[in-house]
């Protein structure tokens, strides 16, 4: 029987530990906290704020095998990571398993690897009271907003809706970038190129070095050049360094598998958890930008064996992040000659293969020479003008750490035609050398408006404010999407006509094309409900909302963390400014919801028109509720906002239901209802497909999808009784089954081998028999009630 028992807090991190420790030690997994606040209560203590912990029920089986082998071992262990969360694991646990402390050690790592584990195990530690305290002050105080601020919202806005400290101001980043994309008015300008001949034949391009504002100025400039001498003036070439990006924290891993690898942050932080728990990369979760020598030195010799000893260059990286305190070092390989990794080293996928690859390149990177290139400004003159013509071109003199990798700058701002130019190899040129030019275009632009923000741009601005910190960013990204405050989604963009003005071979043209502004993938927008959540809140709570209060909490954690302040003194802070808020507010009267906007008046019926959110998401209200008479409502169609609709859109949307015509005797009509459009006929409901456009849809097409469900019911038909018309034996995608008014019922493998035989009496057995079976049976015989 092993002496010594390990607790990490995740299986697959337990077994990799445990092939490294060998048969005395015996390594079993936490699976994460194993006790935390009551999930439907409070548990906060307002008089002290001390938390009330409760061991959840699907943790109850784990506790009494860890508490079995404990008592079993000579010396526990508490291995779980070495942030404030997992010195928060490894408190509770002492706690809940009532481990001897003089018997129980603390041990830390940042890799997986049988040095890091021994080296651990050498130099044991007691658990870091401090740490746990941050972790507890943090819990308290999302507990005590998310508790507070969620029932005002109930009330005011709408039921269900939830607020979170750092939540809600991620969602007020969005929100507010939102409204300066929307608010943006484009304006047009001509940018004028030249493609241009020297006496050799060799071409290039150069771009004026001023901008006109129409049509009108570019054509005269045009016209005024058409003779005109160019001259070079100048020629300039300078020596350009560019250095490699520092080695991974969370947040730039998460920025850069997002641009690179198109990865939403909460993935990147669960293929980065699978890879450290096989050993294969250092801890994830970390502001630090250090390297351990050991790395330095495998890095060296990586580089000189793979790319020559001209492609070294040590570098210590130090964070410039205040609150840095997650980890000792920047995530990178634990191996660094281990440059892929590959099946047989629990590469999963196709995904952890490629951002282990980045990381790698990244680290590797970071310990390489400058790329040294070398940059020519030629300065042409136009004959009788002041403007210029300006050419500039870029040329690898040696590659450095471009040989391995490139960051990867935000490209949301980047005019990609000038980017070109800037990277063009021009050919040699001599002072005062006349030129040609072959080709000059004045082609119309347009001002591009700020970029809606992605995960990996938002992580980074939460980062620049200090919202949050490393381990928070992935699960408040994925909280405010969850609750549908926000939406990753693509947008289309914008079609214009851009004119295009050419001068060539004396002669000017005009040409227009179609171009596309703003078009955007997996960008973040706010819904209509985190709209109106959003101005509430800093209506109400624009301390709270603050991105500098935000900050200062997370200073103060940090300062928790050190041990230099007293965690529950900052709570009492805290709440003494919240609580006198939340009781202004929710009795406040306001004639308005939050988040209503009165569009005018009905001019058919003088009723009032109206958007809000309602239950089921935002709505359009034609009316008021009075003792003689309902409101109608109608849902917003995909794509309208209450913020822009106007009072010609929302009349539209009453316009359902509408009657489309006859059909076998019977009225065909389109409406919608909580679950969407549909099509209404002989009393069945058609789903409309979002191929068509319930407000322009024909009796045609209404017809096509009423035989199309006739069909698929014909298909899906086994049997009935007509004696029980509420019964019926029907194909499903895991076989047949039956339905019982509106609840469906499982057929066992015999049974759907004779699904068609089956008689009455059979299928009434089968659902008494599976009708008086507990809640808690086998998932194979669980009953399912579909959606009317």
């Amino acid at each position: 029987m092993p002496t010594n028992l390990v607790i990490v807090e995740s299986p697959a991190k337990a077994k990799s530990i445990e092939k490294i420790l060998g048969a005395d030690y015996k390594v079993m997994s936490s699976y994460g906290h194993i006790r935390d606040l009551k999930k439907h209560s409070f548990s906060v203590d307002t008089d002290t704020f001390m938390p009330q912990y409760e061991v959840p029920s699907d943790k109850q089986n784990i506790v009494s095998q860890l508490k079995s082998n404990a008592r079993k071992a000579d010396v526990v262990w508490l291995a779980s990571d070495e942030d404030r969360e997992g010195e928060a694991i490894a408190w509770h646990l002492q706690e809940v398993l009532k481990l001897d402390p003089e018997a129980t050690t603390r041990i830390v790592f940042h890799e997986i690897t049988p040095p890091a584990i021994l080296a651990a195990i050498e130099n044991p530690r007691k658990i870091d009271h401090a740490l746990v305290n941050a972790q507890q002050a943090r819990r308290v105080l999302d507990r005590i907003v998310g508790f507070k601020l969620s029932p005002v919202l109930w009330r005011k806005v709408k039921p269900n809706l939830s607020a979170g400290r750092v939540q809600s101001v991620a969602v007020r980043l969005i929100v507010e970038r939102e409204r300066e994309v929307q608010a943006f008015e484009p304006e047009a300008f001509y940018r004028v190129t030249a493609l241009m001949t020297k006496a050799d034949g060799s071409t290039f391009k150069a771009a004026l070095n001023r901008r006109f504002p129409n049509e009108a100025e570019a054509r005269a400039f045009l016209e005024s050049i058409k003779d005109a001498n160019l001259i070079v003036e100048d020629l300039q070439k300078s020596p350009i360094h560019r250095s490699p990006a520092p080695p991974f924290t969370t947040s730039t891993l998460q920025q850069e598998a997002a641009h690179k690898l198109g990865l939403p942050v909460s993935q990147t932080m669960l293929i980065a958890q699978h890879l450290y728990e096989s050993g294969l990369i250092t801890y994830m979760r970390t502001d630090s930008l250090n390297l351990s020598n050991l790395a330095l030195g495998a890095s060296r010799k990586v580089i000189t064996e793979q790319m020559g000893e001209q492609y070294v260059k040590i570098r210590h990286y130090h964070t410039s992040s205040k609150g840095a305190q997650e980890a000792h070092e920047a995530i990178r390989p634990t191996y660094m000659d281990r440059t892929e990794i590959t099946s047989s080293q629990s590469a999963r996928n196709q995904q952890e293969r490629r951002l282990y690859e980045l990381i790698w390149k990244r680290t590797i990177a970071s310990q390489m020479a400058d790329a040294e290139l070398e940059k020519t400004t030629v300065t042409i003159g136009i004959e009788g003008h002041d403007e210029k013509f300006i050419a500039t071109g870029e040329v690898v003199v040696f590659d450095g750490f471009f040989k391995v990798y490139r960051d990867t700058e935000s490209t949301d701002t980047i005019d990609n035609a000038e980017a070109d130019n800037n990277t063009a190899i021009l050919p040699a040129f001599a002072l005062n050398e006349t030129l040609n030019a072959t080709e000059v275009l004045a082609t119309e632009r347009f001002t591009q408006r700020p970029p809606r923000y992605n995960e990996g741009s938002l992580v980074k601005k939460m980062e620049e404010l200090g919202i949050g910190r490393p381990a928070t960013y992935a699960t408040t990204i994925s909280t405010i999407q969850q609750r549908e405050y926000v939406v990753r989604s693509d947008k289309p963009g914008e079609e214009r006509i851009s004119h295009t003005l050419t001068l060539k071979d004396g002669n000017i043209t005009k040409a227009a094309n179609k171009v596309t502004l703003g078009a955007e993938r997996g960008r973040l927008v706010p819904t209509d409900t985190g709209i109106v959540v959003n101005d509430f809140l800093m209506q109400y709570f624009p301390a709270i909302m603050d991105y500098n209060f935000t900050a200062d909490v997370e200073k103060e954690l940090d300062s928790i963390a050190e041990g230099k302040e007293e965690w529950q003194g900052m709570i009492q802070n805290f709440y003494d400014t919240l609580e006198p808020l939340v009781e202004t507010t929710i009795n406040s009267k306001n004639e308005l919801r939050a988040g209503e906007r009165v569009l005018g008046n009905d001019p058919e019926t003088g009723l009032p028109v109206s958007v809000k959110i309602g239950r089921f998401g935002p709505v359009a209200q034609l009316g008021e509720a009075s003792e003689t008479s309902k409101p109608r409502f109608a849902q917003l169609r995909k794509g309208q906002s209450i913020e822009t609709i106007t009072l010609d859109e929302a009349l539209e949307l009453f316009r359902l239901p509408r009657t489309l015509g006859q059909y076998e005797g019977d009225e065909v009509s389109v409406g919608i209802g909580r679950y969407g459009y549909y099509v209404l006929n002989q009393k069945k409901f058609i789903s409309i497909p979002d191929t068509l456009d319930p407000y322009t849809l024909t009796l045609e097409q209404a017809i096509d999808l009423i035989e199309n469900k006739r069909q698929s019911e014909t298909d899906r038909h086994i049997k009935s009784f007509d004696e029980e018309p509420e019964l019926e034996v029907v194909n499903g995608r895991f076989g047949p089954y039956m339905v019982y008014k509106g609840t469906n019922y499982h057929l066992s493998k015999p049974q759907q081998k004779r699904a068609a035989e089956l008689t009455l009496e059979e299928c009434m057995n089968i659902i008494k028999e599976q009708d008086e079976r507990p809640k808690s049976s086998s998932t194979t015989h669980r009953r399912y009630t579909r959606k009317k």
